[in-house]
């Protein structure tokens, strides 16, 4: 029951992360892509280090003292909230979305499958492959719709 409970907090998280993709892609397009970044940013920065003062239990280590690889993480954070603001008004919701999620799946089923950044190995097999292959045809599809759609636009 847990595990259906974890699943489906996820699918929200991944339904509300989507969302918040199409509004920074409008907002980006229409003040600028580093703008509404650094609101994002901002607003993250404020609701997480409420959060982190109020509700985080101690922990054995501090952002000082892990090992450096491991922040890392924030980097990337950076990294996809510019490109998908830059991307999602230009490909769509759609496509920018199942490409994020194409990506995410390629890199999850690598560290899966080689057991890096720590995590257990869990091999690459045939459905987990086909998985990806799936995805890839999903994101062609909708790519071609949507290529198809701008066209009888421009007609």
């Amino acid at each position: 029951m847990m595990v259906f409970l974890m699943l489906l907090l996820v699918i929200l998280s991944g339904a509300v992360l989507c969302a918040q993709s199409a509004i920074n892609g409008r907002l980006g397009a229409d003040v600028g892509v580093l703008e509404s970044a650094w609101l994002t940013f901002a607003l993250g920065t404020l609701v997480s280090f409420l959060l982190a003062f109020f509700l985080e239990p101690p922990h054995a280590f501090t952002l000082f003292s892990v090992p450096r690889w491991q922040v890392a993480g924030a980097f990337f954070g950076v990294i996809y909230m510019l490109v998908i603001v830059f991307a999602m008004p230009r490909i769509g919701t759609a496509a920018a979305t199942v490409a994020v999620i194409s990506g995410q799946l390629l890199m999850s089923l690598l560290i899966d499958h080689f057991g890096w950044l720590g995590n257990a190995v869990i091999a690459l097999g045939a459905r987990r492959g086909c998985a990806l292959v799936l995805l890839a045809v999903a994101l062609v599809l909708i790519y071609q719709s949507n290529a198809r759609r701008e066209q009888a636009a421009q007609a």
